[in-house]
């Protein structure tokens, strides 16, 4: 397994899915060995067009390879298993 990446949230301003979400990802850092960093999706034009309606999101990196909400700590653990072992 990859050790000390991050988990990328794909974010914005008052977006309170995402805070739900953070419910779910915190449990998962430690086992993972991962630090969550939020990205606002308002600061990037390519980021704004890809996630404008589907946010909250996660990821290990490509913005093409995330995990969508809704999803729950079992449905976020099962990705990260299959992207990081």
């Amino acid at each position: 397994m990859k050790e000390g990446g991050e988990l990328i949230l794909y974010t914005t301003l008052g977006c309170s899915l995402c805070e739900k979400a953070k419910k779910e990802i915190w449990p998962l850092l430690a086992r993972f060995d991962l630090r969550l960093h939020a990205v606002d999706i308002a600061d990037d034009a390519y980021l704004l067009e890809r996630f404008r309606s589907i946010i909250p999101a996660v990821g290990l990196g490509d913005p093409e390879d995330v995990c969508l909400w809704p999803f729950d700590r079992s449905q976020l653990q099962t990705w990260l298993i299959q992207r990081l072992g």
